[in-house]
């Protein structure tokens, strides 16, 4: 029911597009031929019920075809709200998000399965009770982690972390952003005057205890302006404006 509300949506906005686009592919310039050409593919997709993002498109196609801003090429992921009791179960156990992962997978979507009660109770615990009972319950992530860290990955993005004691940052940037433009999330000055960054992965950080001890057992690297930020990074930019 929602595809078929996500695909006439789309539709509408395809057939309107089509029609002023036809207009312009008169002229014969290659790229309104390309666009033209696209829409009414697209447009005969739609009407078969076939989603954007599962549609079969060369490349340059796809890059085309996102300029269109169409609801049904975006990703789409299931959330499964099941009893406390089948936390920590087999998908295999849980006949209703067996098929629902089943219905998932047939059109490229993801399911996280989280449990709404456990989720309030976890939230009302101090961290080391709250590991000892996820412990008790064979799960290794709460269930909102698990679904932040699914959305990251479908939408391409990547948190990394700046330590300016006694504050802790985390900064969303998408995933194959170079350190200059990162560093210009924190700041425009930072990237205009960007030098380096020095960097160190978040579990080494932990595992060592400190950055300075890191640094000292030659731990942090520093990189360049062509290095590309990963997930879980701690950075400290250097600058000079």
């Amino acid at each position: 029911m929602v595809n078929a509300e996500l695909i006439l949506s789309d539709l509408e906005i395809v057939e309107k597009r089509i029609e002023k686009t036809g207009r312009m592919a008169k002229s014969g310039e290659k790229k309104y031929v390309f666009e033209y050409e696209l829409l009414k593919k697209i447009r005969d997709e739609l009407v078969k019920g076939v989603l954007l993002k599962n549609m079969e498109l060369s490349e340059e196609e796809k890059a085309a075809a996102n300029q269109f801003f169409l609801i049904s090429g975006k990703p789409v992921l299931y959330v499964a709200n099941v009893d406390e009791d089948d936390i920590g179960k087999n998908i295999s156990d849980m006949p209703a998000v067996e098929e629902l992962h089943q219905y998932a997978s047939s059109e490229n979507s993801d399911v996280v399965v989280v449990s709404a009660r456990i989720e309030e109770e976890l939230l009302q615990l101090e961290p080391s009770e709250r590991e000892l009972f996820m412990k008790e319950l064979g799960i290794s992530a709460s269930g909102m982690d698990r679904l932040i860290k699914t959305c990251y990955r479908l939408l391409g993005l990547i948190s990394f972390i700046t330590i300016k004691l006694p504050e802790i940052r985390a900064w969303t940037v998408k995933e194959g952003t170079r350190a200059p433009e990162a560093a210009g999330k924190i700041h425009s000055d930072f990237q205009r005057g960007f030098i380096s960054v020095d960097v160190i992965d978040y579990d080494t950080l932990i595992s060592i205890g400190s950055f300075i001890k890191a640094k000292e057992k030659g731990l942090v690297r520093r990189e360049g302006k062509d290095y590309i930020m990963k997930d879980g990074d701690i950075a400290l930019f250097k600058f000079n404006v």
